[in-house]
């Protein structure tokens, strides 16, 4: 099955209507649903508009139940290269900026509540934002010259918010090197840092991917979107109220329909429904 939905801004120049595109596009695959950034000319940069077009998409299709799992693309070889500095300038005043900031720390709450799992898909550069926003996905699967930075020092602005994403995916000392020296790391250093889940070769990201993919579509969804609300719950605990809060957790995914019949086809030794 196969579904393309193309998002679009209504705006007025003078008298005149016209439609904008907007900056990502979204197709559902045989459960999948593909979320692909597509303004090469801007580096894929993360404007207001690429945000919330992001954001709009999850949105949209997180609660259909054909929908078990999005894959997060870029058109082109580089992911994102963040923030558009040009949404940065003085001239947009203090205000604005932080309007910016908010609607990105938005994006990557959408992402860590979206009840199915959220993949970066990554062909190349992903930096500062941009490499906020593949620290913020539940996996990620990148192809072997895939470059990971978060250079805004060199800009005059330090990766304070996408420091927050990295600090959290990857021990401090790797965090430091990429935010106080701004280079890049390879994609073997940000397996090897946790940065990342997978490295393959260009030519089998797409089945490396599909693989994933298909592994999460033979789960239940429900006990997916338990799982993955009560992850990212625990991980801000201390370890003994984390275990107090899975015990209850784990009670309440056996009462569950899913859950019983999970039980049940393990004692009768066959495939679960």
């Amino acid at each position: 099955m196969l579904r393309k939905f193309g998002l679009l801004h209504h705006h007025k120049l003078g008298s005149v209507a016209y439609r904008r595109r907007l900056l990502s596009t979204f197709t559902e695959r045989d459960g999948i649903g593909h979320i692909q950034l597509d303004n090469e000319k801007t580096r894929n940069s993360l404007s207001l508009d690429m945000m919330d077009s992001i954001q709009q998409h999850i949105v949209a299709h997180q609660d259909d139940p054909t929908v078990r799992c999005f894959v997060l693309s870029a058109k082109g070889h580089v992911f994102s290269a963040g923030h558009n500095l040009k949404e940065l300038t003085p001239e947009r005043g203090p205000d604005f900026h932080r309007q910016v900031f908010a609607k990105c720390s938005e994006l990557i709450g959408v992402i860590l509540r979206a009840p199915v799992p959220v993949i970066a898909r990554v062909d190349g550069l992903a930096a500062a934002a941009g490499c906020q926003l593949v620290a913020s996905c539940d996996m990620v699967v990148c192809s072997e010259s895939s470059t990971f930075s978060t250079p805004g020092a060199s800009f005059g602005i330090f990766c304070s918010t996408p420091g927050i994403a990295v600090a959290r995916a990857v021990p401090r000392m790797k965090a430091s090197y990429m935010l106080f020296t701004g280079l890049p790391i390879s994609a073997q250093e940000a397996l090897e840092s946790g940065l990342v889940s997978k490295v393959v070769p260009s030519d089998r990201l797409d089945q490396e991917v599909e693989a994933i993919c298909d592994a999460i579509k033979g789960k239940s969804r429900a006990v997916i979107a338990l799982g993955k609300k009560f992850f990212y719950e625990q991980i801000a605990m201390d370890v003994n109220s984390a275990y107090r809060k899975g015990e209850q957790v784990m009670a309440d995914n056996l009462g569950t329909v899913d859950g019983q019949e999970g039980i049940l086809s393990f004692v009768e030794k066959r495939k679960p429904v």
